[in-house]
């Protein structure tokens, strides 16, 4: 790998992962500071320097790159921090997000929630309708003017606004991905008002700069996410890049993309980095898994706070989501496909009175402030980790890398006041219910996201990532039959890991329709003009951004995608073009059945439908440098026992044991390549603990990987 700094900020942890030019690696654990993240990245870099045995500015110095995943754009919507705007829409059409779509009220909410279907409601717009102004303008389906702006009734439309206290602007109008002119023109009207050099300076966002595609309830709300999250990233991104010049450092500093690839801050949106760290795993997973030789991967990630899981199907990840949402909205972005429920080691448990006291694990977590009750900072509520502690998963004396003591006092007392009286039952029996629980809810979010595909996820490797994936992933495996499981020495950090597998890559997006077989008689285009207009477009603002970052365009990979479906159908499908221009019959005809193909793939050859004729909307260009070279260390294979690594004896509850049963602890660092054991045994290491239950046998692969297979009978 390339030297580089790799950091992921998730709501309990941030992980560092630093790799040098001359092969030495750190990585380290230190817990989210949410209220300045900046603090948590540079105890991160300190302690990562530490461990490499050099200051800060000497790390720093011996990099090229710090690349940054973070959850600013999380926390800013789950509390609404974000700034007070104004939407300007199209006159008649000013209550697009009042209105939705039909199922939006289903966008990201969780079971519990569709089930109460009279209580469920459409998401809260993030723009008050007060703060909504119609403007009179029209453009037709071709992009042509219709009805030119009416400037004046604007400008008193917007004083009325500013007087009202808004702190920016966002513009989406009726077909200006076609022809952005009123859009623009609004913009220069806004800063003609309030210019720059004033501080009454307000930031504008064009829905046709954001997300120039069609269909504009999609369209408004990228652009208002991207909005509504821009200020907070901005001051939190200046502050790291303040810091870190203040150590010397004088390199790029690049964001993770949701998106798949990894661009300079200068090169990102707001919205672009929502969700950025699992989409990280996803893309290390699927790395690591190519070099060892697994096709089929379910990616799965368990830390303090969510539960994150992806697929890779015969090697590739590029599935987009067909209805990507951020938070509770709609967007119109390419993102790469993954789940994430509420379900880490400070998964608060409580008991739903409203369902006659069912006991639930998540969504809410503790944080790592106060964190769980077990970490005696204040916490009082009962957490996934209170539990792992009173069952004896994880040592009390030697948590975190060693650098916590947990409290089984304060644990215990949590669990009974919280969960055990109220029920009726034991503390013990209170911990196992807790961690059945948010087993069987991570194992129902593999379910829904293999079988509701027609995939058997016994025809996949589980990789098991976080700092409680380790922990738990037998309990949310065995519950829908997978019996293979794969642990690496960087699990903990494996997001940051994953970041430094990455590649730059940008991607540009235009919205244009284009015939390509004629419906009824299929014949094909012999136009090509339109097509390899806007693919030539499209690569020139590539070539222009990759040479403005100091690349060679030469040196990048170009890949074409276009949003694809059959005359007369409502929804796009996502379709890889195996050509980047149209010159002939056969460049048409390839791409018509590769459409075809992936098209029957995805739903079925019996909905395929070619006397609809196929046409193109959406232009897709993705534009990526050579990913960082990178080897899997290996290690000679050595006898199979373990002993070397056995470290003591606890006692842990197995199963519905009424008694702890004495169980032996290993170190994983101590672990050799080619040993194995049975469980119930118990492997320790600095930020994560390895559960293996009875029936599971453990093994050491060349790499040091932990391999978890169910033991034959």
């Amino acid at each position: 790998m390339t030297a580089t700094i790799n950091v992921d900020i998730g709501g309990t942890f941030t992980d560092c992962y630093v790799c040098l030019e001359d092969g030495r690696t750190a990585y380290v654990k230190t817990p989210t500071t949410g209220h300045r993240l900046s603090v948590g990245f540079m105890r991160g870099l300190e302690a990562a320097a530490g461990e490499l045995g050099m200051s800060v500015e000497e790390q720093l110095a011996s990099v090229g790159t710090v690349q940054y995943s973070t959850t600013v754009a999380m926390n800013t919507l789950l509390q609404r921090k974000g700034p007070k705007l104004a939407f300007i829409a199209t006159e008649g059409h000013q209550d697009v997000l009042r209105i939705a779509k039909g199922a939006s009220w289903m966008d990201a909410a969780v079971i519990r929630e569709i089930r109460n279907v009279a209580r469920i409601t459409k998401p809260k717009p993030l723009i008050d309708q007060a703060n909504v102004f119609a403007v009179r303008e029209r453009l037709d389906c071709f992009g042509e003017i219709v009805r030119p702006l009416d400037e004046d009734h604007f400008l008193e439309g917007l004083r009325g606004l500013v007087d009202d206290g808004v702190r920016g602007f966002v513009v989406c109008l009726l077909f200006a991905y076609l022809n952005p002119v009123h859009e623009r023109r609004i913009r220069e009207l806004i800063e003609s008002e309030y210019p720059e050099v004033y501080l009454g300076a307000m930031p504008i966002m064009l829905s046709s700069d954001v997300a120039p595609k069609r269909w504009e309830y999609t369209r408004a709300n990228t652009a208002i996410l991207n909005a509504y999250l821009h200020q907070s990233m901005w001051e939190e991104l200046a502050g790291m890049g303040d810091e870190l010049r203040e150590r010397g450092y004088r390199g790029a500093m690049m964001m993770v993309h949701n998106t798949g690839g990894m661009a300079e801050v200068y090169r990102t949106s707001a919205v672009q980095t929502f969700n950025g760290g699992p989409v990280a795993g996803l893309i290390g997973g699927a790395a690591v898994g190519k070099r060892l030789g697994h096709d089929n991967i379910l990616v799965t990630d368990m830390g303090g706070t969510s539960f994150d899981i992806g697929l890779v199907v015969h090697g590739a990840t590029r599935a987009y989501d067909f209805r990507p949402v951020i938070d509770r909205f709609w967007v119109d972005m390419s993102i790469l496909e993954t789940r994430s429920i509420g379900a880490g080691g400070g998964s608060v448990a409580w008991v739903n009175r409203e369902l006659d006291n069912r006991l639930e694990v998540g969504p809410e977590g503790a944080g790592s402030m106060p964190g769980p009750a077990a970490y005696g900072l204040g916490g009082t509520r009962p957490t996934v980790t209170d539990a792992d502690l009173i069952l004896g998963y994880l040592n009390a004396e030697n948590y975190f890398g060693g650098d916590m003591i947990l409290d089984r006092d304060l644990a215990e007392d949590a669990i009974n006041t919280e969960i055990a009286e109220p029920l009726g039952i034991s503390v013990i029996e209170a911990a196992r219910r807790i961690r059945r629980i948010v087993d069987a809810n991570m194992a129902d979010v593999i379910a829904r996201e293999t079988f509701l595909r027609g995939f058997d996820p016994k025809d996949f490797i589980l990789f098991s990532f976080g700092g409680a994936g380790p922990t738990h992933c037998i309990g949310y495996a065995s519950e829908i039959g997978i019996e293979r499981m794969l642990i690496f020495p960087f699990s903990p950090i494996f997001c940051a890991w994953g970041a430094a597998t990455m590649p730059l890559a940008h991607i540009y997006e235009m919205s244009q329709r284009v015939e390509l077989i004629a419906p009824n008689t299929r014949a094909a285009t012999e136009e090509y003009t339109a097509f390899n207009r806007i693919a030539e477009r499209l690569e020139a603002d590539a070539a222009r951004d990759l040479t403005g970052a100091g690349y060679d365009p030469k040196d990048a990979a170009f890949s074409l995608e276009l949003d694809m479906k059959y005359g007369g159908q409502i929804h796009l499908h996502r379709t890889a073009s195996p050509v980047l221009r149209l010159t002939s019959a056969a460049d048409v005809q390839a791409l018509s059945e590769s459409f075809e193909q992936q098209y029957s793939d995805f739903f079925s050859p019996q909905n395929i439908y070619p006397e609809g004729g196929v046409e193109i909307h959406n232009f897709v260009l993705r534009a990526e440098m050579p990913a960082p070279d990178w080897e899997l260390p290996a290690y000679p294979l050595q006898g199979p026992s373990p002993e070397n690594a056995l470290i003591g004896e606890r006692p842990v509850y197995w199963g519905g044991d009424a008694e702890p049963l004495t169980t032996p602890l290993y170190r994983q660092s101590l672990l050799q390549a080619g040993n194995a054991l049975s469980g119930p045994a118990i492997v320790e290491a600095d930020y994560t603990t390895v559960v293996v239950d009875p029936g599971y046998a453990l093994s050491v692969d060349e790499h040091l990987n932990l391999v978890l297979c169910k033991e034959r009978e």
